[in-house]
């Protein structure tokens, strides 16, 4: 480590409060400047007011989409199967589909294909109430150079015709509706693909278009891609002008995100909106994040509160931002060293026992179905509300992987009726307040203890 550098950095993140000190001492500031001087050294605390007659839109439930890794060839999701439905799936993503389920096989020029060990999986997630996302993934050992299913196709009318047979057997003989079909997975780290060259993903991509074009006898789909690791410009910009040009299908754009930061959820979503705009079809493509968490390694957050109260911000940062994020993942795999316990990204361990993150989407999915205006934001503190019938609901989560903030939260409702109201607390992992308070005002206010790394449900109902 280098300690000079870390003494500089120290120095450097306690200048503004050296100015602070110094300043207030000298009488040169006034509060206002006093006041954002403190937020810009150590962050915001949120004032929340909720407009309880502002109506943003329907809410949308983007975290209701899941998706699984490639932990086992033999995984099914049949024990799972009445939990992944208790909250609402809406699409159920799998990738490995080509390296997993055997369904390629022959020589190049000369296939035929299988889809029976693929088929009792897209049973499971139907028979949950979801419809299958396909991670049209890896290259099939049969068609890849040198059998690497990382690798290119050795023949890339093969990889044409593997996702032609793909799609008229999901959203054909199987009579799927809407199922999705994304082209690859992570081709930046998987294979190493970038948008040019000898591995370039724009060939696949073109010919999982063409592919997917010559399907006969299907159901409505969608294809898109590239399920990158992160967000890319040149990505984006590479992608949009291959498919504009080429006047190829491209419905959705799909990237993962890793991050504890919060706020590097919503900048994607405003960076990527802006990239796309150049592009006429760009106002109209789908938006999905296909994987996110909070560490793609292995963490001790996945199997404690504080990956349930990630989910839980980042889910109310999400509403109205992304069509689609699919939390990952359904199931742990198999500990090597044999703990049950390891870190794994599950919302359910190996033996099918539900994680806090599987609560916190249980507690997301509380909200009602219209969002209406909060406005108040803070640093740690995000939150989101809705109508729920005659109630006002709202989310508050305060997130903080510092292990260190906690505030008391002001929270304003605005635009209501004078009356009686109930106003109940239910604590994420807690116990439940309820108070009654009666107002001849349209405002009324509490105050919300946020306890470290803590979410709060707030429901505001009016008894008279």
């Amino acid at each position: 480590m280098d300690f000079g550098k870390q003494h500089r950095h120290i120095m450097f993140q306690l200048l503004p409060l050296l100015f602070l000190v110094i300043a207030i001492l000298v009488g040169t500031l006034n509060i206002n400047t006093i006041r954002q001087l403190l937020i810009g050294a150590f962050g915001q605390s949120a004032n929340i007011v909720i407009n309880t007659q502002a109506v943003v839109g329907p809410m949308h439930f983007p975290w209701q989409n899941l998706s699984q890794g490639g932990e086992d060839k033999n995984w099914r999701m049949t024990p799972l199967i009445s939990a992944v439905r208790a909250v609402d799936t809406q699409y159920v993503r799998l990738d490995h589909i080509y390296d997993f389920y055997d369904i390629v096989h022959g020589s190049p020029g000369n296939l035929t294909f299988d889809f029976s060990k693929l088929d009792p999986v897209i049973h499971d997630i139907t028979a949950s109430g979801a419809k299958p996302f396909i991670a049209l993934s890896y290259t099939p050992p049969a068609i890849a150079v040198n059998g690497d299913i990382t690798a290119p196709p050795a023949n890339y009318a093969d990889w044409q015709l593997t996702v032609q047979k793909t799609i008229e057997h999901i959203s054909g003989t199987l009579g799927i509706s809407d199922a999705y079909y994304e082209v690859w997975n992570e081709p930046d780290l998987f294979g190493g693909y970038k948008t040019y060259g000898s591995r370039n993903y724009i060939d696949l991509y073109r010919a999982a278009a063409h592919g997917a074009l010559n399907a006969h006898g299907v159901q409505p789909f969608k294809i898109g891609g590239p399920a990158i690791t992160a967000l890319y410009k040149n990505w984006v910009d590479d992608l949009m002008k291959a498919v504009t040009a080429e006047n190829l299908p491209f419905d959705f754009f799909s990237w993962h995100r890793y991050s504890t930061s919060i706020d590097q959820y919503r900048s994607d979503v405003a960076l990527i909106r802006q990239w796309m705009a150049p592009y006429p079809r760009g106002q109209h493509i789908e938006l999905d994040i296909t994987e996110w968490g909070h560490n793609s390694n292995n963490d001790p957050g996945y199997d404690s509160t504080f990956g349930a109260i990630h989910t839980i911000a980042v889910g109310t940062e999400l509403a109205q931002t992304v069509d689609k994020a699919f939390v990952f993942e359904i199931q742990d795999g198999k500990d090597p060293n044999g703990q049950t316990l390891w870190g794994r990204w599950g919302l359910f361990d190996i033996t099918g026992q539900p994680k806090p993150r599987y609560s916190a989407l249980k507690f997301l999915n509380k909200l009602g179905q219209t969002q209406v205006q909060l406005t108040g934001r803070g640093t740690w503190v995000k939150g989101i509300a809705t109508r729920d019938g005659f109630d006002t609901t709202a989310i508050l989560a305060n997130y903080d992987p510092a292990w260190q903030h906690s505030e008391v939260t002001p929270v304003t409702f605005t635009n209501i009726t004078p009356g009686t109201y109930t106003i109940t607390q239910e604590r994420f992992g807690g116990v439940n307040n309820v108070q009654t308070i009666a107002t001849t005002s349209s405002e009324l206010e509490i105050n919300v203890p946020m306890s470290i790394n803590s979410a709060v449900f707030i429901r505001l109902h009016q008894t008279q």
